[in-house]
């Protein structure tokens, strides 16, 4: 599979876009907002609130271009758009200023993520290799998270933070270039007037009256709101506990990394009897236990070596979280699954953003990190009994992509 040109060009090119975005955010955002303008744990998290409410709008309206367009042509163009947005970053230089221009990178930036999320079922049918390429195109994305913010780290302490941005909007361009050969096989569709919001409504109506759909999608986005909490506080967690400069925030985050490849790599291996719900359920509790050793120390070392253990289990979570929703969605709702499930994700990574800043000034940056992976612990193990129930009235082997699972009939939301 790995000699399918097309699949390689889309890695190349999630590997490359990735690396400037991980730059971005870990060094360049996240540097700006805590070391170049001080700002406090409300500051952050009003930061990755504007992010997070215009990758909310991005993720919805992206899914509706994909099933209407297909996910090479909404890559190209959102890449495209992006290098200016990207570069307008390097101007923002107060905190207000800052959160305008980190709104419109979200906006502009989420369908280039939604896009390339989509590109599997685009490029095979078969659910094995579905899960490979689901794997590669992770793998590509964790490998950015070694190189994106080792990068930014050089450049942070030789040209600037503002470089950081400059190398987003290279990465952008280099991006769009490579994937404009590819070819994508040709999806059922839907032949009716096209009509965004209601395209939009019957992508959220379709995974909400999936009882199977609708649980991978809650137990995912439940990592979000963990996510989110660290959003808000890890930099600070980097600053007031650990004492280092940001660009330690790079060198750290490259080597965790190094556990989401290798988490990566074992999800694309895993045999079909581990595409799961309860394997999901039990790989979404133990990142508790990856939060609890990274932030239970004011020991850099620690830090490191625990960075590497979470991005592990965050590796194997991806993929498999990622092929489970595929291979239940059909396919001329492909695109708007996808956005549906990063609609989730935002909301979760938005909700603990007005409560962290209060829990620190409570607690403290870093019993608050630990209280988020000990809650996030706790909701995924009362979610076993439901894993089991719906891994008993299915067979082990999952459906080919788009057809329907006789077990899984339309249900209202709330049962």
């Amino acid at each position: 599979m790995w000699a399918d040109r097309d699949v390689r060009r889309v890695v190349l090119a999630r590997f490359i876009s990735r690396s400037g975005g991980e730059a971005a955010f870990f060094v360049g955002i996240w540097g700006k907002a805590a070391f170049e303008l001080d700002a406090t744990a409300a500051g952050v998290a009003a930061v990755m609130a504007a992010l997070g409410v215009a990758s909310l709008i991005g993720s919805a309206v992206a899914g509706v271009l994909v099933d209407r367009f297909d996910p090479r042509r909404v890559l190209i163009a959102a890449e495209i758009v992006f290098i200016p947005v990207a570069l307008g970053m390097v101007f923002a230089d107060t905190l207000p200023a800052l959160v305008v221009a980190t709104f419109l990178l979200g906006l502009v930036g989420t369908p280039v993520f939604t896009a390339i999320s989509s590109f599997g079922p685009f490029l095979t049918d078969d659910p094995d290799r579905l899960a490979r390429i689901n794997g590669y195109i992770e793998g590509a994305a964790w490998a950015a998270f070694v190189v994106g913010p080792a990068l930014g780290a050089i450049i942070a302490s030789t040209v600037g933070l503002d470089g950081i941005f400059v190398l987003d909007a290279i990465t952008s361009a280099i991006a769009a270039l490579i994937v404009i050969p590819v070819s994508v096989r040709k999806m059922a569709r839907e032949e009716r007037e096209k009509e965004g919001l209601r395209e939009l409504r019957e992508g959220f109506s379709y995974a909400y009256s999936r009882h199977r759909l609708r649980f991978y999608i809650w137990i995912g986005s439940s990592v979000w709101v963990l996510f989110g909490t660290f959003s808000a506080l890890e930099p600070l967690f980097y600053r007031d506990i650990l004492q280092v400069e940001p660009a330690t925030l790079g060198w750290v985050n490259s080597i965790f990394g190094i556990g989401l490849i290798t988490g990566t790599w074992i999800a694309s291996r895993l045999p079909a009897r581990y595409r799961t719900a309860r394997s999901l359920v039990l790989i979404v509790a133990l990142n508790s236990v990856g939060v609890l050793a990274y932030v239970g120390t004011d020991q850099l070392r620690v830090v490191v070596v625990a960075g590497v253990f979470w991005g592990l289990i965050i590796g194997v979570m991806a993929p498999l979280l990622r092929t489970l929703i595929q291979l239940n969605s059909p396919e001329s709702l492909m695109g708007r699954i996808t956005g549906v499930t990063q609609v989730h994700s935002e909301v979760g990574h938005l909700l603990p953003l007005a409560i962290a800043p209060v829990l620190a000034g409570m607690f403290g940056v870093q019993r608050t990190l630990i209280y988020a992976g000990l809650a996030l612990a706790v909701f995924a193990l009362l979610f076993i009994p439901t894993a089991n129930r719906l891994d008993r009235t299915r067979d082990v082997e999952v459906p080919r992509t788009g057809l329907p699972d006789p077990n899984d009939e339309p249900r209202s939301v709330g049962h």
